[in-house]
């Protein structure tokens, strides 16, 4: 079971106009705040980080040159 947080750290996030109108539209799909979504999207992708299921910057480089 996870630890309960002491208290959430507050940032400063600026976004362009139309990743904002995304993330809203998605938000609203999964039925959570914007905030809450942004911290969602931001937890899942350190959980993969932490997997090991990001590929390499080596194995980037030889998609992007495809």
């Amino acid at each position: 079971m996870e630890k309960k947080e002491k208290g959430k750290k507050q940032i400063l996030l600026r976004l362009s106009s139309s990743l904002w109108e995304e993330l809203v539209k998605w938000s609203e799909d999964d039925f959570r705040s914007l905030n809450g979504q942004i911290e969602y999207l931001l937890t899942e992708s350190v959980k993969r980080r932490k997997k090991g299921k990001f590929e390499s910057d080596e194995d980037s480089e030889k998609i992007k040159n495809l």
